[in-house]
């Protein structure tokens, strides 16, 4: 149905998402998108098991993430003292870029090995070269599109809302919108009652 369609793409570009993040070892992305997954499921209950609260906690939740998608673009575009190469999103744990900086279309690698060092880390990446689209903008594409499919769950969220209250408010219990109950017994006048039992 069109109540859960809407939802599963939603889950499907958040999954795709979060593989991307955690091939690049982004622990800060990594932990939004699982943040966001959890969410975007707990709308799809909510749409299939007719939960408005649920929904209205997914539409909440699409304002964070946009707002989210929108750092993540001024982060690799560098805007107000942000840098790309720093390590704020993996938590200045580990010195991981973005997947697509060595994997993007038309990558190539050039590797050299560094002698003396021995380890899991023997090699040095010098440089990636070809690379048809520089991984910034393909990351700033990946969150304007995550920007434009909250946009969209935003809309379908508040839609399913009001449908659901709708169909809540229109519903009619036994008698209860009803100004005149279905079991309504029209009683008589006591008067008219003394005379039919004269009768």
């Amino acid at each position: 149905s069109c109540n859960s369609v809407f939802p599963s793409a939603f889950q499907l570009a958040a999954l795709e998402r979060q593989v991307f993040d955690f091939l690049g070892y982004q622990w800060a992305p990594i932990l939004a998108n699982f943040l966001h997954i959890i969410i975007v499921i707990l709308g799809l209950f909510g749409t299939i098991q007719y939960r408005p609260r649920y929904i209205v906690v997914y539409a909440i939740w699409t304002a964070i993430w946009v707002t989210w998608n929108i750092f993540i673009i001024c982060f690799y575009l560098e805007v107000g003292g942000l840098s790309k190469d720093s390590e704020l999103l993996t938590f200045n744990i580990s010195r991981h870029q973005s997947w697509w900086s060595e994997n993007g279309p038309g990558c190539v690698r050039k590797e050299a090995s560094m002698s003396g060092i021995k380890g899991l880390d023997s090699h040095s990446y010098i440089s990636v070269i070809g690379c048809a689209l520089e991984y910034r903008y393909i990351e700033v594409m990946h969150s304007s599109f995550q920007i434009l499919i909250a946009l969209v769950g935003f809309v379908y969220a508040c839609y399913v809302v009001s449908v659901f209250t709708e169909e809540e408010d229109s519903f009619d219990f036994i008698g209860g919108f009803d100004p005149f109950p279905l079991y309504h017994v029209n009683e008589k006048p006591t008067n008219l009652l003394f005379k039919q039992t004269y009768l």
